[in-house]
């Protein structure tokens, strides 16, 4: 992928490691004999938050024999509102750590706060930055001296060029195992939780080495659209997916609107299956 100006796009602030010429070839990041960032399209799939034990593992296993190669499981919620659920904390972290060993699934979670970041480290294979911590910098710099991979959401109201800059203060703190994540954006339309900026997956290929997943559920905040979008990405030159999934949507603790059913999960995969040479294109 050839790198652009980053000036001509009106890109002001230096960016010297995360732009594209720092590493033209394109970042790689060997994870458990999984490439992110490779030729293989990567799905990382769970619920939204770790329920229970039972939950999770039953989870796990259907979206693992529907060729999922990550699981999701939030132990740390942030929400919008402080009554909401705000996950199992230590014991989500634990289960998910079980729940993964079991299955044979590499785990990714969020981490919230600075003071938690060496804990999560310990139960998990990649941390999380969500979109309300996207500029959190003290968290970015704290995860920026681990040696382990960071998936680095895109803020809810941020520019291009703010994620980019997000990801170079996890970079210049010396971890450059960072992925990019999209997950939508918030305009005007009210129909859909927030909007899926397709854009920015070209873009961000042009402008940076790093790679770069999307987030349907989050982006669409609707289950019937999350297939449709996840394809999209892919087309769009995506890496990978992060696809929300659980058992009983309508009894979920978080997110229930937006997560596909295991079998929906499963015809999904199937579909992308069918059209791996266009992914590949």
């Amino acid at each position: 992928m050839e790198a652009i100006c980053l000036k001509s796009l009106g890109i002001k602030n230096d960016l010297r490691l995360a732009a594209r010429n720092f590493n033209p070839g394109g970042t790689i990041i060997p994870l458990g004999g999984v490439e992110i960032g490779g030729k293989e399209k990567v799905i990382i799939a769970g619920p939204c938050a770790v329920e229970s034990r039972e939950q999770l593992l039953e989870t796990a296993g259907e979206v693992k024999k529907a060729g999922a190669k990550i699981l999701r499981g939030g132990a740390f919620k942030p929400r919008s509102s402080p009554y909401s659920f705000q996950g199992l904390g230590i014991d989500g972290l634990k289960i998910l750590q079980e729940t993964g060993s079991e299955t044979g699934l590499l785990t990714v979670t969020e981490v919230i706060d600075t003071r938690d970041v060496e804990l999560v480290s310990r139960y998990v294979d990649i941390l999380q930055l969500g979109s309300r911590s996207m500029q959190n910098f003290q968290l970015l710099l704290e995860v920026g001296k681990l040696d382990k991979p960071v998936l680095l959401k895109r803020g809810i109201s941020s520019t291009i060029e703010e994620w980019l800059l997000a990801a170079e203060y996890i970079m210049s703190a010396g971890n450059h195992k960072v992925i990019l994540c999209e997950r939508g954006i918030r305009t005007f339309e009210p129909l859909t939780r927030n909007t899926l900026d397709l854009n920015a997956i070209p873009l961000i290929k042009k402008l940076s080495h790093l790679p770069v997943f999307v987030d349907p559920s989050h982006g669409t905040g609707i289950r019937d659209l999350v297939p449709s979008m996840g394809k999209a990405a892919l087309v769009a030159g995506a890496d990978g997916l992060m696809v929300e999934v659980h058992g009983e949507p309508s009894c979920a603790l978080s997110d229930g609107h937006q997560s596909l059913l295991p079998e929906e999960f499963a015809e999904f995969m199937e579909q992308l299956e069918r059209f791996q040479d266009i992914f590949m294109m």
